[in-house]
């Protein structure tokens, strides 16, 4: 039976994705594995928009449950990005908010995963710009290197950017 043109079509998933820096602006991220190759990749924490939240509800509840941070001073949204790719066997077009937040150094609790993260999400590590400039670890988004550089250079952008990569 040949897919139908809905079948085809991509789940819409608003998503937050957080830049969380500490004192020593070094950005918190999660690795994984990519499935087509088995090279590890590096991302910003945060997930989907759940049905009814905010994108400012989502952000609280993805730093609990992926961090255990329960206390979020979310900053302001500094970048946007459409992103198209498959995760468990469905394909998503994620159109994701990236939200600045500064906080203290703390242990990230990965209690609050959920079995999927359990299962996909290999690590987590503090990451200073001196750290991402040298790994040879794909970065989620692609340009984040100097996203991030520009970021702490200049602030947060007036409005944000929309990312191409």
């Amino acid at each position: 039976m040949e897919p139908t043109p809905e079948q085809d079509k991509p789940v819409l998933r608003p998503t937050v994705r957080l830049l969380i820096l500490d004192e020593k602006d070094r950005l918190l991220m999660f690795s994984g594995t990519d499935d087509s190759d088995g090279h590890t990749f590096w991302f910003p924490i945060g997930g989907g928009r759940e049905e009814g939240e905010t994108l400012e509800q989502t952000a609280a509840r993805e730093a609990r449950e992926e961090t255990g941070l329960t206390e979020l001073s979310l900053g302001p949204e500094v970048w946007r990005r459409r992103a198209i790719g498959s995760w468990g066997g469905t394909t998503y077009d994620c159109r994701e908010h990236y939200f600045l937040v500064r906080v203290g150094s703390f242990d990230i609790d990965t209690a609050g995963f959920t079995d999927d993260e359990r299962t996909s999400i290999t690590g987590h590590h503090w990451w200073t710009l001196d750290e991402l400039n040298a790994t040879s670890d794909r970065l989620v988004p692609g340009n984040l290197r100097s996203l991030l550089a520009d970021l702490l250079r200049s602030g947060p952008p007036e409005k944000p950017i929309t990312l191409t990569h």
